[in-house]
């Protein structure tokens, strides 16, 4: 794949580094230590299926599903640039 004066594979290496960067991201992000029996937030009953299924669990599906709406999403790293950073 022909890419300007980029070495061969790096458009590759670049999509692998986003992908892992991505991974560390979600990583960091999982609960840890003990899961709970209701929720931290509106302390309603989490499932049994959610604490196996999900290991120190502290929030319902609910306000789970608010505090990832509320979340800012990941937009990763710029690792190519801006077209003016390169001509400067």
């Amino acid at each position: 794949m022909a890419s300007g004066w980029a070495p061969e594979g790096a458009v590759q290496e670049q999509i692998d580094a986003s992908i892992k960067d991505a991974i560390k991201q979600a990583q960091s992000e999982m609960p840890v230590g003990k899961g709970l029996t209701h929720c931290e937030e509106c302390e309603g009953e989490i499932p049994e299926a959610r604490r196996k299924a999900i290991a120190g669990v502290r929030l319902c599906v609910n306000c789970q599903s608010e505090v990832d709406k509320n979340k800012e999403t990941f937009a990763g790293y710029n690792r190519r640039g801006s077209k003016d950073s390169q001509l400067r």
